[in-house]
Formats: structure tokens, sequence, C-alpha cells
């Protein structure tokens, strides 16, 4: 059946839920959506389509409302909705491949050996204190209890260790 071949006067019973009910439904499917407005206004839509098609029904005759009944139907159309995204696989169309494709780690690797190197450069109590504190993850106090020094001691290893390694990776031009 369509709006124009309307002998029963379902346009007219479409027209008084549209304006009595559409809002508050909108509302409705809004939370029910998460806020998506696009997503709430099709399921309103879709619901009130449903609506023309049983507009027999939902007639004023008995004199209850019919809200229960559009509410009834927007939820199952959201249920239905996310049930079938869930049960299909996610579309792979129209993803930009640059962000889907793996990370190349090869430059990580190359510092992380030229950072070796470097290290084997610094005097040992440089070098234990930058491995104990930068990549062991440790706090200078926990460095310097572990190395039996004092906190002091700790912290201007650390600020003249800092200090030799600028300047080793700046002699192999490797400093950015």
């Amino acid at each position: 059946m369509t709006p124009d071949a309307d002998p029963h006067g379902h346009e007219e019973v479409l027209t008084r839920l549209y304006a009595d009910h559409a809002a508050s439904l909108l509302a409705f499917v809004l939370r029910l959506t998460g806020g998506d407005r696009q997503r709430a206004e099709d399921v309103v839509q879709e619901t009130l389509l449903r609506a023309w098609r049983h507009a027999d029904r939902l007639g004023d005759a008995d004199g209850r409302s019919p809200r229960p009944w559009l509410v009834t139907v927007a939820r199952r159309i959201v249920i239905d909705e996310h049930r079938g995204s869930r049960a299909r696989p996610a579309e792979a169309l129209g993803h930009d491949l640059d962000l889907v494709a793996e990370e190349d780690h090869a430059d990580r690797v190359l510092q992380g050996v030229m950072l070796r190197q470097v290290l084997r450069t610094l005097r040992p109590a440089h070098r234990e204190i930058l491995v104990e504190t930068y990549i062991e993850g440790r706090t200078v106090a926990e460095a310097a209890q572990r190395l039996g020094l004092p906190l002091g001691t700790a912290k201007s290893r650390i600020y003249y260790a800092l200090s030799a390694l600028r300047a080793a990776l700046a002699d192999q031009e490797v400093a950015r």
C-alpha cells in the first residue's frame, strides 16, 4: 500500500502519531543508540513506517495510547540492528590501508643497537646509573639504593652520564 492509495485513513493516523509521539520517541531512541542522531532518526522513521502498516491496530478506538507499541517496536529495531552488526564481520572496504598497516620496527631496533654501542663508550659508573634509571625503569632513589650510593651522588651521576651520552651521540651524528 502506498501513501497515495489510503482508503482506510491510515495517513491521518500516521500524521497524528508523528505529531504526538515522534519527538519523545526520538529522545528515547537517541539514548538507545548512544546519541547517534542519524541512526536514531532512521529507527524512528522505520518505527513510524511499521506503524503506518499497522494503522488499523493503532487507532484510538479502544482509547489506549500507541506509545508503548511504538517504544517496543523502536527498541526491537535497535536490538536487531545491534545483533546484526555483531553477527557480520567488520567490513574492510573504505579503510585507509596506512591506518591498518603494521608498524615497521626497523628504526627502533637500529636505535637500540646504536644506543647500546654508545653506552659501551661511557664510564662504568655512568653506564650503570643510566641502565638502572632509564632501562630498568627505577626511580633515582631506588637506583641509588640498589647501587649503594647516596641519593645526591646518584643524581649528579645521572646529570653527568646524560651529558656524556649526548656528547657521544653527537660524535656519532645520531643526535637529532
